[in-house]
């Protein structure tokens, strides 16, 4: 089902697509593009369903919930809608028009999306560029150098951002105010890393990228040996590290050349799904434009930093409920998470 990139995920060739024989065929193909997107601890919190009609529904995997960071599973549907957006931006380039309903079912929380097929299509004339993003895209945890990000840039990532006109992308300048938000991280980070269950929950996702579940965070990601993984996550469940991760943190929110924060009008499932999407083509400009990202949403994860974001950033009510907090830099470039097999989130009805 995989096909030559199975071993790699991040190696999809999208010439492999001509060679796709029928619609189920071709949903299978855009679902090795949708896996791609990021999540909260690298979970992967999605499931895709190809129904017996040839459509495909996105469903929220619960089972990879982080009950102690996301209690109400925020972060697990703005992962999916990051799903969603990689998905849909697959097929406008590859050529297959699609119908999206979202949340079209109320009595089923886990049915986040229902894809129809309507066809082949003329292919997006930036389709190439987007593809080659979706297989470039990193989350890096490292120091970035002070090249600014260019205005040209920081448009583009807004204006893909805001397409739908369902989430807004607000850049962070002046420096009083990242200064300020840059505080708000460290002080999410000390109030996190006191807690005995966000330690266990976050170590529990803390393994060697060749591990057989093809999920979590390796040590690689944090610039330490692979080997070193659950030594690492030994360490972090046992100890109280709030103190030196939040100077850290701080460091390079504080370092970066920019920070930006997406935010919706609302907080409920539909918003989170569109912040989702709206995160991922943001990251998708940012990575064409030869910059990268990472997140430092602890101030949205500890609810009583939540609202000082907010106010942070402006007048309260003008900018939205706050739902991603990142970082965008240049700097080395990071070894790619691991990704689980499209096998493992494709169920296929007869």
């Amino acid at each position: 089902m995989d096909g030559a990139w199975a071993d790699d995920p991040w190696a999809v060739d999208p010439a492999s697509f001509a060679a796709c024989d029928g619609t189920r065929a071709r949903l299978r193909f855009l679902v090795t593009y949708a896996v791609l997107a990021p999540s909260g601890h690298n979970t992967q919190p999605w499931l895709f369903r190809l129904r017996a009609d040839d459509t495909l529904d996105l469903c929220a995997d619960r089972t990879r919930a982080l009950p102690v960071v996301d209690p109400e599973d925020r972060e697990m549907v703005i992962g999916c809608g990051a799903a969603l957006a990689n998905l849909r931006g697959a097929a406008e380039a590859l050529g297959e028009s699609l119908q999206v309903e979202v949340l079209p079912d109320p009595a089923d929380r886990d049915l986040l999306a229902r894809i129809v097929p309507l066809g082949p299509c003329t292919p997006s004339i930036a389709g190439a560029r987007l593809l080659r993003a979706m297989t470039a895209r990193r989350t890096s945890r490292f120091a970035f150098a002070p090249d600014p990000v260019p205005e040209i840039l920081r448009a583009a990532a807004i204006e893909a951002a805001e397409r739908t006109g369902e989430a807004r992308l607000h850049w962070v300048e002046p420096f009083p105010r990242r200064h300020a938000l840059a505080l708000l991280v460290a002080e999410g980070d000390r109030v996190q890393m006191a807690d005995p269950a966000f330690r266990h929950e976050l170590a529990a996702w803390m393994r060697s990228r060749h591990g057989a579940t093809r999920d979590g965070m390796s040590g690689a990601a944090f610039g330490m040996p692979d080997l070193l993984s659950f030594a690492a996550a030994a360490t972090v469940r046992t100890f109280d590290m709030g103190t030196s991760q939040a100077a850290k943190d701080m460091a390079l929110a504080e370092g970066s050349p920019a920070l930006a924060v997406l935010a919706t009008p609302g907080d409920t499932p539909r918003d989170w799904l569109a912040a989702g999407e709206a995160l991922q083509r943001a990251l998708l400009a940012i990575t064409a434009g030869g910059f990268t990202a990472s997140f430092l949403n602890q101030p949205i994860e500890v609810p009583a930093l939540r609202p000082k974001l907010a106010a942070e950033l402006g007048v309260p009510g003008e900018v939205g409920v706050p739902q991603m907090l990142m970082r965008i830099g240049r700097g080395p470039k990071p070894v790619p998470a691991v990704r689980r097999p499209v096998r493992d989130v494709l169920r296929e009805a007869p």
